[in-house]
C-alpha cells in the first residue's frame, strides 16, 4: 500500500492524493494494482475495501 501526494496532482487550491493498493486475485493468486486519485481524507476508506 502506498500513499503519495504529488505536486502535479495539485489543481488550484485543492490537494489530491494518488493511492496505490495491491490486490490479490482469488482465481489465479496473481497480484494487481488498483490506483485512484482522490481527496486525502478518503484514502483510509480506499484501503479498507
Amino acid at each position: 500500500m502506498a500513499k503519495k501526494s504529488v505536486a502535479s496532482l495539485q489543481t488550484g487550491s485543492k490537494r489530491l492524493t494518488k493511492a496505490v493498493n495491491m490486490v490479490k486475485s482469488p482465481k489465479t493468486g496473481a497480484y494487481t494494482f488498483a490506483e485512484a486519485i482522490m481527496d486525502p481524507t478518503k484514502v483510509d476508506s480506499f484501503f479498507k475495501k
